[in-house]
């Protein structure tokens, strides 16, 4: 198991911890105990499945959330080839809560961007635990422009908990770089895929997102701001996060539901940090057939579908 446990995880890795025990108690001593570790390993494989089978809300937001998780970077470096990171907005400067470049996906030329949290504290304050500023977003659009320049395929990775709301982001504009890359990503002539990896959060996570097809992690996340903002804003009271997390609707399958996101990506059991080749694998797959399938579309045809997928999100009740 991972380094870090979840609260959640701790029976199940004390039950794993006898098992290894008893194992080389076994082997130390020369003693068969085969029935014995076989029916505690059968004991703990229905305690996994009984844990990671039925996650509350906020136990998965507990996973997206969990250092271990594979992110951008991480994603970058399994699935793509001879990735070239490009820096600025050609404007103030460069953010690296986003990172972005071209790289090849099965051997064609693609821009790839996405948000960057970090490992450890130094890297999460490097990268301003994955807050975006304006000159992120920018730097984003100005990606995406070239990408459509070139002909190229936009993939983006979706995992902030919102755009960083300081001072000098508001001085420089960040509700404007939000609102310009909503606007102009609507209409770029080449196929967006967007894919929310860990947290998707308020408009920070949407100025990529607007995607022909959106994909989404198990475990991922994806709402109009975290469960402690919500509850700060509703309640009052950020401690009732957990109660928030329960009514905002914000898990994979709920968003399936409200036809928010087009697939789910499933991950191995207890989350992408337990295994993150698997999971790049899975997602990788995925990847390549909705790219193939929105590739046989001509722009005109690809705006349209797009235009009227985020047009049909959500209800209007009048009177």
């Amino acid at each position: 198991m991972p380094n870090m446990l979840l609260d959640f995880e701790k029976p199940l890795a004390e039950l794993e911890t006898k098992i290894d025990e008893l194992i080389k108690f076994s082997k130390d001593k020369g003693i068969d105990l085969s029935e014995e570790i076989k029916t505690l390993q059968a004991k703990a494989e229905t305690l996994k499945r009984d844990i990671y089978g039925n996650l509350s809300p906020w136990q998965r937001i507990t996973i997206a959330r969990h250092p271990e998780r594979p992110g951008t970077v991480d994603y970058i470096k399994m699935l793509f080839e001879g990735f070239m990171e490009m820096h600025g907005d050609r404007h103030f400067g460069d953010d690296p809560a986003i990172i972005g470049g071209i790289a090849k996906f099965y051997g064609e030329p693609v821009t790839v961007i996405g948000h960057v949290k970090g490992k450890d504290t130094k890297e999460n304050i490097a990268r301003n635990f994955g807050y975006a500023h304006p000159e992120g977003y920018r730097k984003a659009l100005r990606l995406m422009e070239q990408a459509e320049k070139f002909g190229r395929p936009v993939l983006t990775f979706v995992d902030t908990p919102g755009a960083y709301c300081g001072i000098g982001a508001e001085e420089r504009g960040q509700a404007w770089a939000i609102a310009e890359n909503l606007t102009r990503m609507s209409k770029i002539h080449v196929p967006v895929i967007a894919t929310v990896i860990g947290e998707g959060g308020s408009g920070g996570a949407l100025a990529i997102a607007v995607g022909d097809y959106i994909l989404m992690l198990e475990n991922a996340v994806y709402a109009i701001s975290t469960p402690e903002t919500f509850a700060s804003i509703l309640w009052k009271d950020s401690s009732k996060a957990q109660d928030a997390a329960a009514i905002m609707k914000m898990t994979a399958r709920d968003l399936e539901e409200l036809q928010v996101i087009d697939e789910i990506i499933p991950e191995p059991l207890g989350g992408a940090q337990k295994n993150p080749q698997e999971a790049a694998r899975t997602l990788g797959k995925s990847l390549q057939k909705a790219l193939n399938s929105l590739k046989k579309l001509p722009p005109e045809k690809l705006l349209e579908k797009r235009y009227e997928k985020f047009r049909s999100i959500g209800q209007f009740i009048s009177g």
